[in-house]
């Protein structure tokens, strides 16, 4: 395998995120998808507060930081 296999096979799940939140982002204004970020931070927040619901909250918490910074910038 090549290097540069190798590395966009490991990328690719970041990309992919990030697609999906561009593609929100062209659908909505920025405005909605800051708002939903923060809807999503709250969630993730409140779902790790127990250490069964750290699986599934740090990545929603993941994906809200993910929506206001690609709302922002």
């Amino acid at each position: 395998m090549s290097e540069a296999t190798a590395s966009s096979l490991i990328l690719w799940p970041f990309e992919a995120i990030w697609w999906l939140v561009s593609t929100i982002l062209s659908l909505t204004g920025r405005l909605v998808i800051i708002v939903l970020g923060v809807v999503f931070m709250l969630a993730g927040g409140l779902i790790s507060a127990t250490l069964i619901g750290a699986v599934l909250g740090i990545p929603i918490l993941f994906f809200g930081v993910l929506l206001v910074l690609r709302g922002l910038f």
